[in-house]
């Protein structure tokens, strides 16, 4: 359970201080071996999933037309969603490493299955419980992660998560497209559910940190999470930011010429270096001055960001925007989950994961429908600007934020608003 001072008033120390000496204990562990296996869990499901994100709408509609890719994508995205809804349940009633070792497991035996045949309802089938084993591995991934990482560290050890997740998709993505056009898709289906299959081996060497004492605990569901002001609102603000993600990765091709491919490339290469970067940098911050006053500073970067890509004309005011985008998310990506963890005990770290990826998935995905239907009526540069202003409606929960006076370790009474 996190217990101590609230994030953004951390206690002074001495170098001889007994919490001194304890931060210094946690420095030195950050990578123990389970931390360590974990991480070889994470890359297995990492590649398992990326590996055929655009391989398997591709198969589909080699077989079956455009309307099976859509078909196969929503599939997975929609058990996706519903997965992360019911997960934080199933850890609660199994632990962390039991859910784990499902969701890896549904994760890739369906791949070894896929080519079996060509149907677009075998197809979104397969999606579909895929899509139920991503959720199992992300949120109950990501509450053994969070509890395996000491609370002194806990902002710099998430940004160290998302560099040892983040790599595996940037080179699987585009590797599974390479591989199915040089030796067939049923060869990359195979490698795909064998990543998933092959991680389980390493789930089993992990702690289990459900353990009796947290799961006699009760923690906090998800619905009642949004229902509490301390968790709401951090959501609120990573959904605004990570629906501009989701805009930028799906539309920025569109909106620049053709000609300027390769630039488009750059500044999507940039966004990630920088939000990389920032991650990082925001996570060390945080473990030593609290990440509760970086999540306003991560939301106006971001915005600004993509105020500066809305002319779209100007090459070079692209990537510059695509950079401060970038860095804006990283910043708010690491902030709001580390100060979540913050304000609840480790038996809610399910729900605090499955919250933070449900306005993850659901902002991109809810971003990327949205702004096809503005740009279509007012153009590329309006709609960018109008995202940009609509991510400014995220200040409110922002500043609100910094007023109230950090929540205890202790999971608030339902429909409580902690202070």
């Amino acid at each position: 359970m996190t217990t101590g001072p609230p994030p953004d008033r951390p206690t002074p120390t001495t170098p001889n201080s007994p919490s001194s000496a304890a931060t210094s204990d946690a420095r030195a562990t950050l990578l123990t071996r389970p931390l360590l296996l974990r991480f070889v869990s994470m890359v297995g499901a990492s590649l398992s999933f990326f590996l055929l994100l655009s391989v398997v709408p591709a198969y589909a509609a080699e077989r079956g037309g455009g309307g099976a890719a859509g078909l196969a994508t929503g599939s997975l995205m929609l058990a996706t969603v519903l997965g992360e809804l019911g997960t934080p349940r199933i850890v609660g009633r199994f632990g962390y490493r039991l859910t784990l070792i499902a969701g890896l497991f549904l994760l890739g035996a369906p791949a070894l299955v896929l080519t079996v045949s060509g149907q677009a309802a075998w197809i979104a089938a397969v999606c579909f419980v895929r899509g139920i084993g991503f959720a199992l591995t992300i949120v109950a991934g990501g509450a053994l992660t969070a509890s395996l990482i000491p609370d002194q560290r806990r902002g710099e050890g998430l940004a160290l998560v998302g560099v040892v997740s983040g790599v595996p998709s940037l080179v699987a993505l585009p590797l599974g497209l390479w591989l199915a056009g040089r030796v067939g898709y049923g060869p990359v289906a195979v490698t795909g559910g064998l990543a998933a299959l092959a991680a389980i081996g390493f789930v089993l060497g992990l702690p289990d940190r459900a353990d009796r004492a947290e799961r006699e605990e009760q923690p906090l569901g998800v619905v009642r999470g949004l229902r509490t002001g301390a968790l709401l609102r951090p959501v609120l603000v990573f959904a605004a930011t990570a629906t501009a993600a989701g805009i930028v990765v799906t539309f920025l091709p569109l909106a620049l010429p053709s000609a300027s491919a390769g630039v488009v490339a750059a500044a999507l290469f940039v966004q990630t270096a920088a939000s990389t970067l920032t991650r990082w940098l925001a996570g060390r911050h945080g473990d030593r001055h609290g990440s509760a006053r970086l999540v306003l500073p991560g939301l106006l970067l971001s915005a600004a960001g993509v105020l500066v890509i809305a002319p779209t004309t100007d090459l070079v005011a692209v990537v510059a925007g695509t950079a401060l985008f970038g860095a804006g998310f990283g910043i708010t990506q690491n902030a709001t989950l580390a100060l979540m963890y913050t304000r609840v005990s480790a038996a809610s770290y399910g729900t605090v994961s499955a919250l933070w990826n449900l306005a993850y998935d659901g902002g991109m995905g809810v971003g990327a429908a949205g702004f096809g239907v503005a740009a279509g009526l007012t153009g590329y540069p309006w709609a960018f600007t109008l995202t940009a202003l609509l991510m400014l409606g995220a200040v409110a929960p922002a500043l609100r934020d910094r007023r109230v006076t950090p929540p205890s370790a202790h999971p608030p009474a339902p429909g409580g608003d902690p202070r």
